[in-house]
């Protein structure tokens, strides 16, 4: 009689659990679907989007939770960032030097995609010329050792058209006509390879700085400081 009893209770419990499986198989169809179709993560773009920022000519000020930045003027540049990907010399050497970045333009967009755009609320100083406040495109005469940092004001493309032959896309279109801004770069050799392009500001002050730019082992940078 016991072995009955002990035979009648495994039974139930491989029911329930049949039952249960069951249940868990046959689950609204909807929701089936929905996990079928869970969409994947999008990649990132080839080359994707950066921003460098800094702020300028404020001050730190005592307030009733502690110090607080106040006044500053904003300097911020928008620009793509390529990968290295294993390319070998990505800026080339002696007449080769910057082709394959510039890919057939006449000055590299010192990033990928849309034109590079810097934009400043307080006017800046590079060397003996002064930029005013606002906002221009960025680009850079490639030359081995000899980098040039042009700011300019000719119209970009936000979208790109082949039949627009007189905006920008990157530095395709270029015309120095539009040129507020030729300065020379200080290039080193970089201690370590970076893979990503990157744009940044250094050494800052709330009166002084420098626009840096580093990729593979290169690293290009240039002084500028505040004007009234």
């Amino acid at each position: 009689m016991k072995h009955v009893t002990a035979f009648v209770a495994i039974a139930a419990l491989a029911m329930a659990y049949t039952v249960h499986a069951g249940q868990a198989a046959q689950a609204p169809a909807g929701q089936q679907a929905a996990a079928a179709q869970a969409p994947a993560a999008p990649r990132p773009p080839a080359s994707p989007a950066g921003s460098a920022a800094t702020q300028v000519a404020g001050k730190w000020a005592e307030g009733p939770r502690g110090p607080r930045y106040q006044d500053g003027k904003w300097i911020t540049v928008e620009y793509g960032r390529p990968i290295l990907r294993g390319r070998p010399e990505v800026f080339g050497k002696g007449a080769d030097y910057g082709k394959t970045v510039n890919g057939g333009a006449p000055v590299w967009r010192a990033g990928a995609n849309l034109t590079t755009r810097l934009k400043t609320e307080a006017p800046l100083v590079f060397g003996d010329k002064t930029v005013a406040a606002g906002e221009y495109s960025v680009f850079v005469d490639l030359k081995e050792g000899a980098w040039t940092l042009i700011l300019s004001t000719q119209p970009f493309q936000a979208k790109y058209d082949p039949n627009n032959k007189t905006e920008t896309w990157g530095s395709y279109n270029y015309d120095a006509k539009f040129d507020v801004l030729r300065v020379p770069m200080k290039v080193s050799a970089s201690g370590v390879m970076v893979e990503q392009f990157t744009i940044g500001f250094v050494n800052m002050t709330q009166q002084n700085g420098a626009l840096a730019m580093w990729w593979d082992k290169t690293m290009a940078m240039v002084d500028f400081k505040v004007g009234q």
